[in-house]
């Protein structure tokens, strides 16, 4: 939350206030909504806020300590602003929300309620309510170093280093036919070897579908073409012609980051690690009572 203003501060202390809420939400490829429960449209920091667009929210529950704050937005589909196809799509999933409390009557006099992410969205009929989770939300996920034999890191991130980015880990290739959302036959079959995109991600990048990713659970190369199956469907339609682009997948294993990434000097594994049952053994299951060395 921000910092109350000496001009919002005196504006409220005169007991009649021209106060209304506005919501701006920012979708994952950078488009902004903008909403506000007032009569009419209101514009600051480069975002139109508009009027009508039958978005609510329920009242905000916040804390001093770090519980996590959260409430929900309600609100209609319309073609204009929140369509389904973007709601069945996911393109709202993880959106970042703000809220503002703002004197309509000079919108510079606004304070900070909430900042947050969309988290889960259900759809009834012709709306929908969205759950808002605030910024300690982070807090609750885990963190620090696992001691584990496969790699800890998430390849291409800042522990990894891998460039995915490069001929050698990215493949951009039009679609030639798709099966039921999940199952993709690609125009060629690129210089990768089969399989070397599994475990990998695919991004589309035209289309109704563009910008949206899944997970590639099997890749492999018959004939001229290139065919990969996906672990979800895509959520929007993918027609032939559209263009998407594979990254390299990677197991976490010692070798597969030796022999496919030449990317030892970065691995984030334990792969000396004895097996679980180092500790159990006993000299009756060395194979030798003689009172040698059980290696």
């Amino acid at each position: 939350m921000t910092a109350l203003t000496d001009h919002l501060a005196d504006h409220l202390a005169t007991g009649l206030t021209t106060l209304c809420h506005a919501w701006a939400v920012t979708r994952a490829d950078g488009t902004v909504f903008g909403f506000t429960d007032h009569d009419l449209d209101l514009a600051f920091d480069g975002i139109t806020f508009r009027a009508g667009s039958g978005l609510a929210a329920r009242a905000l529950q916040q804390s001093t300590g770090l519980s996590v704050d959260n409430t929900e937005a309600l609100g209609m589909l319309t073609d204009t602003t929140i369509s389904d196809a973007d709601i069945e799509a996911g393109r709202f999933d993880g959106a970042d929300v703000r809220c503002w409390r703002v004197n309509w009557a000079d919108p510079a006099q606004r304070l900070l309620m909430f900042r947050g992410t969309i988290g889960e969205l259900r759809r009834t009929g012709a709306a929908f309510t969205a759950e808002l989770r605030g910024l300690t939300e982070a807090l609750n996920r885990p963190l620090g170093r696992i001691y584990q034999k496969p790699c800890t890191a998430v390849l291409g991130d800042s522990a990894c280093r891998v460039d995915l980015s490069s001929p050698a880990h990215s493949l951009t290739l039009p679609v030639i036919t798709v099966t039921e959302a999940r199952t993709l036959r690609l125009s060629a079959p690129g210089p990768q070897s089969p399989g070397w995109f599994r475990r990998g991600r695919l991004v589309v990048l035209d289309g109704a579908a563009a910008g949206l990713s899944s997970a590639i659970k099997r890749d492999s190369v018959t004939g001229g073409w290139r065919e990969v199956d996906l672990w979800e469907p895509l959520r929007a339609a993918l027609q032939p012609g559209d263009r998407v682009t594979l990254t390299s997948g990677c197991d976490k294993r010692f070798a597969t980051c030796r022999d496919k990434f030449a990317n030892l000097v970065n691995f984030q594994g334990f792969p000396d690690l004895p097996p679980d049952g180092w500790m159990l053994r006993d000299p009756a299951t060395s194979g030798s009572l003689q009172g040698g060395s059980r290696r």
